[in-house]
């Protein structure tokens, strides 16, 4: 699964990543957490848009927004699920990062141990998302999913899943609306290669979705694959 993943470049690195100028005031964000607003990019009449959704998918049909947020869709199976087929046909976003946090280790054997996953050479990527929108008492809700795969040769040493991390010469397919077809979009939800990427070992502070700033990301001296 992906549960936390971080946000923290300059704008014009997100400029060059979506040739698009971020909303202003996006603050560095490190530990981005279920629940909390997101950035994402999705397709527009006028173009490619940033926007902020919150991170847990509402499917439309469900009656209280609160009792069903799903943060991850995996992708061997969003397109035919009922919570998601919808949004993978007509609704789909990519989600900038520059890194993102899994836990190794099994609950019942003690404490987990926290991993940073990046690329080596610090660039930020996407995720592939998708997105709903609803119309609630309180006004317009607008939720995103993360789309998790099989773990590439890198994360299997931490989990059996990851988030979908899109190529960018695919962003252009994936956000595209006129794209409906499934077989058309699948291919592009598979592992990404293992090379660009590096996991490092964190503290314990990031553990808390409470918790925010640099010190969820600094590593320790040992480990890292």
């Amino acid at each position: 699964m992906c549960g936390r993943f971080r946000l923290a470049i300059p704008d014009d690195a997100l400029s060059r990543l979506f040739a698009l100028d971020p909303p202003a005031g996006v603050e560095a964000r490190y530990n981005i957490a279920p629940g909390q607003p997101l950035l994402a990019v999705r397709r527009a009449p006028s173009g490619a848009l940033c926007w902020r959704p919150r991170w847990g998918l509402v499917p439309p049909w469900v009656k209280d927004p609160a009792g069903a947020q799903l943060i991850n869709a995996r992708a061997e199976t969003a397109a035919s699920k009922p919570s998601f087929r919808s949004a993978f046909r007509a609704r789909r976003c990519l989600i900038p990062a520059d890194g993102f946090y899994e836990w190794s280790g099994r609950k019942d054997k003690g404490p987990r141990t926290p991993w940073l996953v990046r690329r080596r050479d610090a660039a930020p990527f996407a995720f592939a998302g998708l997105w709903e929108q609803r119309e609630d008492p309180s006004g317009l809700l607008e939720t995103a999913a993360i789309l998790t795969t099989a773990p590439n040769e890198l994360m299997e040493k931490i989990h059996d899943r990851m988030p979908v991390i899109l190529d960018a010469q695919d962003f252009e397919l994936w956000l595209d609306p006129e794209v409906s077809d499934p077989d058309r979009l699948q291919p592009l939800l598979r592992p990404c290669p293992a090379d660009p990427l590096e996991a490092i070992r964190v503290g314990t502070f990031v553990n808390s979705a409470r918790n925010e700033g640099p010190g969820c990301s600094a590593p320790l001296d040992e480990g890292l694959f």
